[in-house]
């Protein structure tokens, strides 16, 4: 199967663009709702995060270290590299009697404006601790101090991202078909969109109270929907939309168009892929299943900035709008 049309842009009255993509709801029976083929095989890319971060908790790592849940939030965390996401890597790091200097997660400019304007007016140069997957990063540290790992943790071979392929493939219930190096360095293992959105079923169902991994995945959940502003940052989409449902449903983007969403009050999990890697699309898209599946009010103001409202040009003139394409959403 292809992928299927999920998001148009419509210009006077003529349609301009299609984002087509797959998707699948994944619900505790199997699979609920699918558009396209949903078992194209994809990189997942920084949605997974959560998954990344298991074998923190489950190791023990965590506890061991003294995590908070805006620890954990911060270890799903795709960051703007605002103030707040600086000083929170930075602390987490000297709590670990570690530096700057021990991340492989390399530097860039953050996304945040304010950070970026202060760097900009400034002599200083953005650091790794910009990074928007520093947090990710430093969970991997704490977990490398937890074993007595070796300092090179983003290496394929190394016991952390071995435990994470494992984990990974345990949690899709797929053998994952090969690796790709990702932004942050780190590898990223490839999986289907069925696979995805099964993993985000096993985290929406996990017992809090349960085994070893349903309390780990319950935990990264909880402290996700909890603190959205580590988890991306003001004005981002994840950010938004986990406020917009008041702490019920976890969402998390990867770069490249790949969405998931966590709804534990459905044990449903939600992944979804748009095939030309634009973020506007996948925004859209997932903020059109989530109301669908009725975690999202559509008269919410995020909906219209995200899905319904209308294209504007630089003269604030209405040029067009978004619509969901036939049969999808």
């Amino acid at each position: 199967m292809t992928a299927v049309p999920m998001i148009e842009l419509w210009r006077g009255g003529i349609r301009e663009s299609v984002h087509t993509g797959h998707a699948v709801v994944f619900g505790p029976g199997g699979i609920e709702l699918a558009w396209g083929d949903p078992e194209a095989v994809i990189f997942p890319r920084s949605s997974v995060k959560m998954i990344q971060a298991l074998p923190l908790l489950e190791s023990g790592a965590a506890d061991a270290a003294g995590l908070s849940e805006s620890h954990l939030a911060f270890a799903c965390a795709s960051h703007s590299g605002a103030a707040l996401h600086r000083d929170s890597a930075a602390q987490w790091l000297a709590h670990l009697g570690l530096h700057e200097q021990d991340l492989r997660c390399g530097a860039h400019m953050p996304q945040d404006p304010d950070e970026k304007k202060r760097l900009t007016c400034s002599d200083e140069a953005p650091c790794q601790l910009h990074n928007n997957c520093s947090g990710k990063h430093v969970g991997f540290l704490t977990l490398n101090q937890h074993i007595g790992g070796g300092s090179e943790y983003v290496e394929v071979s190394h016991p952390i991202q071995q435990s994470i392929k494992t984990t990974f493939e345990e949690v899709t219930d797929v053998t994952s078909p090969g690796f790709g190096i990702d932004g942050c360095s780190a590898p990223n293992f490839a999986t289907t969109v069925t696979g995805l959105a099964r993993a985000m079923q096993l985290f929406a169902a996990a017992n809090p109270e349960g085994s070893t991994r349903e309390r780990a995945a319950a935990r990264l959940t909880r402290a996700m929907a909890s603190f959205p502003e580590l988890v991306a940052g003001e004005g981002r989409a994840c950010t938004e939309l986990m406020r917009a449902m008041g702490g019920r449903v976890a969402v998390k983007t990867g770069a490249e168009a790949v969405y998931v969403a966590i709804l534990p009050e459905q044990k449903r999990g939600i992944a979804l892929k748009i095939v030309d890697g634009g973020t506007r699309g996948a925004e859209a898209a997932i903020t059109a299943l989530l109301i669908r599946l009725g975690v999202l009010d559509r008269n919410h103001p995020v909906v219209e900035k995200r899905l319904s409202g209308a294209q504007k040009n630089w003269r604030g003139l209405i040029t067009g709008e978004m619509r969901l394409a036939p049969g999808f959403g």
